[in-house]
């Protein structure tokens, strides 16, 4: 689990890529700007787990889980950073394999997807 490398969509607060990389993980940001496909492209091609707040990565018939390294949607409404972070270190100390697999996080906890039909 320690050379995981998280791609972060414009949407993600700060503190998440200070997290991040405080336990060494390598974390960076997409692009500002960038559209939902080139999100897709560039955390396949940087094999990176993938962590947004947008919805429509949780669509796992536009997004399939096979095809990416992970794919970690977060619905916490208010979004606080503090509240994600809290999210995404209770999803890493519970998961240990994370790759091909689309996880719906939540403030309770979280919910995991794996595509049925791998290539």
């Amino acid at each position: 689990m320690l050379d995981l490398k998280f791609l972060l969509d414009e949407n993600i607060p700060k503190s998440v890529k200070n997290f991040l990389e405080h336990r060494g993980f390598s974390a960076e940001y997409v692009p500002k700007g960038i559209k939902d496909r080139e999100v897709v492209s560039l955390a396949k091609e940087k094999r990176a787990i993938l962590l947004t707040r947008d919805s429509d990565f949780a669509n796992s018939v536009l997004y399939p889980p096979h095809e990416f390294f992970g794919i970690v949607v977060f619905c916490i409404h208010p979004p606080k950073p503090d509240k994600i972070v809290k999210a995404l270190s209770l999803l890493l100390e519970e998961v240990k394999d994370i790759g091909g697999k689309l996880f719906v996080v939540e403030e309770e906890g979280f919910v995991v997807f794996e595509s049925t039909d791998k290539k």
